[in-house]
């Protein structure tokens, strides 16, 4: 078994010992940092199924998190970062209604190491936060996170109000997470859309260059 598999083994098996030394392992060996973050998400993706399913307690899913967020730790110093000034300013969080930050946590940690200038509102984020953000600190590109299906209409809402508020045109509009697809797109109408955090890097540095993404 690769070690990316092994990892991702290690996460639901709640086994921290193991998932920290075999994070350490692939940093050494030379593994793209951002690899290791999209295994850990795969980890974690199945720990939350689990969790839905009953077979995993709130205590499992805070473990897993404590592991993941450990393993951020070990990963995130050698994410090179080329940029000695900011490449632009995001507004980022999670939606109303949903709690979950792992991939947030990602994509933040992958725009920060290309030199992105980051404001992190958290989880469970009402739309009149959004608004009285932008308003404050006047970002290029808001980022809404998401993962729960009932979490994609919290998003559209959102849109709306930074519509009625009279500032959509001031930013661009990127959201993510694991029920974002064609049709959450077609029906929200961000700027861009994806569900793999590296993807969404780059699809941010596209924005900022005014590029159709």
């Amino acid at each position: 078994m690769p070690p990316r598999d092994k990892i991702v083994e290690a996460i639901i098996e709640l086994d921290e010992l193991v998932a920290l030394e075999l994070a350490d392992e692939m940093i050494k060996s030379g593994t793209n940092p951002v690899e290791i973050l999209e295994r850990c998400r795969e980890g974690m993706s199945i720990v939350g199924e689990k969790f839905e399913s009953g077979d995993f307690f709130l205590s499992e899913m805070i473990m897993a998190a404590e592991i993941f967020n450990q393993i951020m730790n070990i990963v995130k110093p050698h994410l090179k970062s080329t940029m000695s000034e900011s490449k632009g300013k995001i507004v980022i969080g999670t939606v109303e209604g949903d709690v979950h930050d792992i991939g947030k946590n990602i994509v933040i940690a992958l725009l920060e190491a290309e030199g992105f200038e980051i404001i992190d509102l958290g989880v469970d984020v009402p739309p009149a936060t959004f608004v009285e953000v932008i308003r404050e600190h006047e970002p290029d590109i808001v980022g809404m996170s998401s993962l729960l299906t009932v979490a994609l209409e919290t998003t559209k809402q959102t849109i709306e109000a930074i519509t009625e508020a009279g500032l959509r045109d001031k930013v661009k509009i990127i959201i993510g997470g694991g029920r974002i697809d064609a049709h959450a797109t077609e029906y929200i109408k961000p700027d861009a859309s994806t569900d793999n955090a590296a993807l969404g890097v780059m699809l941010c540095i596209g924005l900022m260059k005014g590029e159709e993404v």
